[in-house]
């Protein structure tokens, strides 16, 4: 094992990618994870932005080249769940590097604290979005997402 490359996690997440980043959801079961996903699919495509899965429920992340970077488990590859529906298959990427990171949970904090806005995982610190369970603001998530990949190009 190199320096540059860290050892791969299962982690119980969804990831999109929108453009050339990738957004990683994460949430208890239930949360809303794939809803969320799918309307971040919709919702860039109708901008006409690229916009694909890349896993749902069970994603693997790995630090590469200081870089966290995202693919689904072999038997959920383009896999999606609709809830009342059941897991339909979609078009989706192989990977993804993950570029935001939004966690849903009950209750996120108001004014949450400038520190609060990246998370670390796989050692790698990515910009992070905190969104209540349920309140689905795709939206808010890829205006966040235009924001981190803007500062990135320009540095």
């Amino acid at each position: 094992m190199t320096p540059s490359r860290g050892i791969p996690e299962t982690i119980h997440a969804s990831c999109v990618v929108v453009g050339e980043a990738g957004l990683l959801i994460r949430g208890a079961s239930d949360a809303g994870k794939s809803s969320l996903a799918r309307e971040i699919i919709f919702h860039a495509a109708q901008a006409g932005r690229f916009s694909r899965l890349v896993s749902d429920d069970r994603t693997r992340v790995q630090a590469l080249h200081g870089r966290l970077v995202a693919w689904p488990t072999d038997p959920l590859a383009g896999c999606i769940e609709v809830r009342g529906v059941g897991i339909v298959r979609r078009p989706f990427e192989p990977s993804a590097v993950v570029r935001l990171i939004v966690d849903l949970s009950e209750d996120p904090e108001r004014y949450p604290e400038e520190l609060e806005g990246h998370a670390g995982l796989c050692g790698v610190m990515v910009p992070r979005l905190h969104m209540r369970t349920g309140a689905f603001s795709a939206d808010i998530a890829l205006g966040r997402l235009s924001g981190v990949c803007d500062t990135v190009v320009t540095l």
